[in-house]
């Protein structure tokens, strides 16, 4: 009989697809800060013992697939994710050094999603988010 204690981890993990997008949906996620939220985003979530498997960050969006284990929940995650993410930008784009509260850079809430046999079909749709962006918007100019 196997002791549960020397399992790995990773076998017990839950995976989420997540869409959270900037307050009043700004399109605020530029290319500088796009690349700074990526790392941010993966070192927060190790802090959680998370895992961002996959992600992608449009100018008015985010998109990720991220693993977490089951002690913790996804309201506990997204809420240290957004909530220590937005502290940062304040320190380095916004020139905020102290008093962060009332500072909201994130909307409320986000979109949740489980993953289980479709995780191929989600890793393909958070990849291929840009693309299609780019093919609605362009709909709609036609539309006009």
């Amino acid at each position: 009989m196997k002791d549960i204690g020397s399992l790995s981890h990773t076998k017990w993990e839950c995976k989420y697809h997540v869409v959270f997008i900037p307050k009043y949906r700004k399109k605020a996620l530029y290319y500088e800060l796009r690349q700074h939220l990526g790392e941010l985003f993966r070192e927060l979530a190790a802090q959680k013992e998370c895992r961002i498997e996959e992600g992608h960050l449009m100018s008015d969006h985010v998109h990720m697939l991220i693993s977490i284990p089951p002690k913790y929940s996804v309201s506990q995650v997204m809420g240290y994710i957004k909530g220590k993410s937005a502290i940062s930008i304040a320190r380095t784009y916004q020139g905020r050094r102290k008093n962060f509260t009332g500072q909201h850079f994130w909307a409320r809430g986000y979109y949740v999603s489980t993953v289980g046999r479709d995780e191929a079909l989600v890793r393909q749709y958070i990849r291929d988010q840009e693309k299609e962006d780019q093919r609605v918007d362009q709909l709609n100019f036609f539309n006009e």
